[in-house]
Parts: structure tokens; sequence; C-alpha cells
């Protein structure tokens, strides 16, 4: 039960206010004093005690009894059913003659605010692989690049922060122009990670990526297998399908529209924003990018991961070698 904020009472204090009235002989001026509440108050309750008994000492909702303006149900079945045919709420309300408000304020008191709720939610299709390097998933982040003027709106909560320079901590800040990418790549069965900020999220960039990430965990005793990558440009480029062939490796594109499939990598960049790219204030891009090996330091061997049993990353590993540079 929700009481209202500002009541002074409760139901067990208006059960008490009834009994030292009834049965053990207070005044109704005494009772209210020490409820700290008016006489009116005090007969109020006594009258729904005597009418309804325990139940009248609940809270009883602030909606009106009636609501002549309120739409009929028909009206509101009739919106739900044109909803389900995939309408629009602004052709809902030209076929029924309401206001676009009106029928907006109706899908979402029903559920149907968003498209996607007329189709059942996808079931999980959580999987993990059997070893390290069996699988590891690919993606790349866009990131704002740090330049000259002031740090960007979504680290000081508005965009007049970016008219002018300003300083943190002695230093001039600078503001976003233009954009800088983290590639990323994590061992499906570990979790463990590695990334690196570069330029651009072309073909030549991804490849030199892929190599440097392969070497990176063949040095920590793990052999990556396959690859698993959405289906960006520098993903489907036959460049990059060379350098797979290369390096002995399979590649596995998931299917268009199904980022949930890449989703290790998805959860990977997610945790990245948060406690790397967003964590802080940055005076540069280049401070930004020279902090990323620490963060990634204590993803990997310190951090505690949730789908691990809260143990990190390395812990899976047998013969891991703690030498992240």
């Amino acid at each position: 039960m929700k009481l209202h904020g500002n009541a002074r009472t409760c139901p067990n204090s208006r059960r008490l206010i009834v009994e030292r009235v009834k049965e053990q002989g207070w005044s109704v001026t005494a009772a209210a004093a020490a409820a700290g509440v008016s006489e009116r108050t005090v007969y109020r309750w006594l009258a729904r005690w005597r009418t309804e008994g325990s139940a009248g000492l609940l809270d009883r909702s602030s909606r009106p009894q009636r609501s002549p303006r309120r739409l009929p149900t028909r009206t509101v079945q009739a919106i739900e059913a044109l909803r389900r045919l995939r309408m629009t709420a602004s052709e809902i309300a030209e076929v029924l003659s309401l206001a676009v408000s009106t029928v907006s304020l109706w899908l979402k008191r029903i559920g149907l605010g968003k498209r996607s709720s007329l189709e059942p939610p996808e079931p999980p299709n959580r999987y993990e692989r059997r070893r390290p390097g069996e699988l590891v998933h690919v993606d790349i982040k866009q990131l704002g690049r740090i330049s000259v003027r002031g740090a960007g709106h979504r680290m000081v909560g508005h965009r007049q922060s970016q008219v002018a320079p300003r300083r943190h901590n002695g230093r001039r800040m600078e503001r976003a122009t233009g954009f800088e990418y983290v590639h990323v790549m994590v061992d499906d069965y570990t979790r463990l990670a590695y990334a690196e900020v570069l330029p651009t999220l072309r073909a030549s960039c991804a490849i030199g990526f892929l190599r440097r990430a392969h070497a990176w965990f063949r040095e920590r005793g793990v052999e990556v297998e396959s690859v698993m990558s959405d289906n960006g440009a520098g993903y489907v480029a036959y460049a990059y399908r060379d350098a797979l062939a290369d390096l002995g490796l399979r590649q596995i594109r998931i299917k268009p529209y199904r980022p949930r499939t890449n989703g290790k990598a998805e959860r990977f960049i997610q945790t990245l924003k948060n406690e790397w790219a967003y964590g802080r204030i940055y005076c540069s891009s280049t401070e930004r990018t020279e902090a990323l090996p620490l963060f990634l330091d204590r993803y990997n061997f310190r951090r505690p991961h949730g789908s691990l049993g809260h143990q990190p990353p390395a812990s899976r590993l047998t013969n891991v070698v703690r030498n992240y540079t």
C-alpha cells in the first residue's frame, strides 16, 4: 500500500485512534492531540470504522468515482485493435477523429506505445564456447575526438559548454571535433578483451588491429580459431578476408540487424564507455587513449565479472601471464 506523502497517519495509527476513543475512553479532542491531527480527522476515521470495519482504515484511491470526459471503453478497444494492425498514432487519430495526444496517451496506458510491444520479445539465446580462443568477437565503437574548446555535453550535461574553452585542474580542456574509433576483440569463453583507438574503421585499420590482437592473445596462451563480426564495410572487405586466411582464422558474420548475436562485444563496449571513455573528464584525446591500457589491465586481471562468478576474465586462463602493456 502506498501512503500519501503528506499523510500524518497510517492504518496502525488510525486503529490506535479508534481503540483509544472506543475502548479506552479517550475523548476525541485528546485522541486528536495525541495523534497530531484535527478532531475532524478523528471523526472521519471513527465513521469509516463504524461502517466498514478495519478495511475503512486503509487509504482509498484519489481517483474520482465518475469521469464524464473519459473515453468510452469501445473507443479504447478500437484504438487497441487499430494499433494491432500496426497503425501509427496519427493514423488512428485520423480514423477515430481524436486528438493525436489522446491516442498516444491511451496507447501508452494499454502498453502499446511502441510498435515493438506488438510482438512478444525474442527469448534470450545465451551461449558460451568450451575453450579459450574457439571464438572471439570483434566490433568497433565510434567516439567523438577531443580537440580544442571545452568538455563535451555528455560530461557536463549541456551544450553551452562547447561554446568557449574551459579548464580542468588548471589545464585547457578540448571539445569533440571529428571522430576516432575503438576496435575491440573479446574472447567468448574467458571474456578476455583487447582494444585499440584507431583513426578510422576502414579495412586497413581493422586488419592491423586483427593482427595485433591475434598476437596479443597468443602471448597469453589463447590460440584464436574463429572471429565473429558484424557486416561493417571493414569486415566484409576482401582484404580482411585475406588477412583472416593468412592467420588461419575462420570468419563468422552475424545476420543483418541482429547485433545481439555479437552481444559479448556489445556488452564489453558498454562497459568500456561507462568506465573508461565517459568515466571521467579528459583534456584531450591523447589523454583518453593513454588511459585505455590501464582500464584493460584492470578489466582483464582485477575487475569482477558477473558472468564469471565475480572473477576477472584472466581467472579462466590456466597459463595466464600478467604482462599487459
